[in-house]
């Protein structure tokens, strides 16, 4: 059984083993976190994969581009000094659409992480939005970045990195990746820092990525232990407040020196974790499992179907005809019963299961039985 020995493979610690985890590993300072923006911009010099006439917004938004920069997309030209076929032209023209076959309408997003300074560049993701083919060999125009406050944040712009790419040729087609997402590598300029309450606050809490009050309360004594009673305290099974320097470079290695401090983290609870779409089942070893018996069996049913041609003799008339004979045969395994005791652990619960020859569906079957019967202690988790 595969499947099992690549689960308890990770398990085979001794029991009673628990590693130290540095503080960094495990929290995450409240405040210091990046920040997601969003942009619509539009990407030019592109070979006719744009969005053409299909989208309105694309021609909108290059005539509201170009009117930025002075230039005149549409409207009637009044001139007095040009010729009669001149301004007939010019009418005409006016009430031609713009064509954006180069052009396409996209999203752009990016990240700005903690303590950003202006200046500074980060990466952009753009995704067309629109009927575009392709974005390959396309520049970004330069597009504002904002926050959910509507704040303008940063500003991108440049040349986009496209890995996909669709070919055409007789009817066919062959696509490779996606072309209408692209990347532009330090791509936006920062404009403006995120407020961070680090630099100001009397206290700095650390937040614990797993909720734990045993996790909490170690990290606390042990900030404690090195640095004097009192200086940190638990708030709850997520937070603890920090007694911070007021000097912001005393600040800085004050949290240095935190963060690489070692601490046991409390056992997690147990828990099985099942993914049903592809037949994974993954237990912890806090997992115990009080008197319970198990018996997996299956029952198979075959059919066998044979085609026979009935022929009448030459001389004793009739028809010739078809005549289908069926087989059906059972078979049911002969899996044994496993017996669980009181108490056991993740490396007899594995074992027991493997003598019945589960297969990896049969196994979450078995699991989700146990937990209804009330016999396994643990949290089961479907996903």
């Amino acid at each position: 059984m595969r499947f099992l020995s690549l689960i308890i493979f990770s398990f085979l610690l001794p029991q009673g083993y628990v590693s130290a985890d540095r503080i960094k590993d495990l929290t995450d300072v409240a405040g210091v976190r990046p920040n997601q923006l969003l942009g619509f911009g539009l990407v030019a010099g592109l070979s006719g994969t744009g969005d053409g006439k299909d989208l309105l917004i694309t021609a909108q938004q290059l005539r509201t581009t170009l009117s930025g920069l002075g230039v005149s997309v549409d409207g009637p030209i009044s001139d007095f000094d040009l010729g009669e076929q001149l301004q007939t032209l010019a009418a005409a023209n006016a009430n031609k659409e713009l064509k954006v076959e180069n052009v396409a309408a996209v999203m752009v997003t990016s990240e700005l992480p903690p303590f950003a300074k202006p200046g500074q560049r980060v990466d952009v993701n753009v995704s067309a939005i629109g009927v575009a083919a392709s974005l390959r060999g396309g520049t970004l125009i330069l597009t504002e970045l904002r926050g959910v406050d509507g704040e303008t944040y940063a500003l991108a712009q440049g040349p986009l990195t496209v890995t996909g790419l669709t070919a055409d040729a007789a009817g066919a087609s062959v696509q490779i990746g996606v072309p209408t997402s692209a990347r532009i590598p330090n791509g936006a300029l920062v404009e403006r820092m995120v407020p961070n309450p680090f630099e100001d606050s009397d206290h700095i809490v650390l937040n614990i990525r797993e909720s734990d009050f045993s996790t909490s309360n170690a990290i606390s004594a042990a900030i404690n232990e090195n640095f004097g009673s009192g200086v940190a305290s638990p708030i709850d099974g997520v937070s603890i407040a920090i007694l911070a320097p007021r000097d912001r470079g005393q600040r800085v290695g004050f949290m240095s020196m935190i963060e690489n401090l070692e601490v046991t983290p409390g056992e997690p609870p147990a828990r099985v974790v099942i993914n049903s779409r592809t037949g994974t089942a993954v237990i912890n070893r806090s997992v115990r499992v009080t008197a319970a018996a198990v018996t997996h069996g299956t029952i198979s049913v075959s059919i066998s179907a044979t085609n026979e041609v009935s022929q009448p003799g030459a001389l004793a008339g009739g028809n010739t005809a078809l005549n289908q004979n069926a087989e059906i045969r059972f078979e049911e395994g002969t899996n044994k019963m496993v017996v669980f005791q009181p108490g056991v652990d993740l490396r007899e619960i594995v074992d027991a299961i493997n003598q019945t020859g589960a297969s990896p569906s049969s196994i979450i079957a078995i699991l989700e039985a146990l937990k209804t019967s009330g016999s396994l202690r643990a949290e089961l988790v479907i996903i």
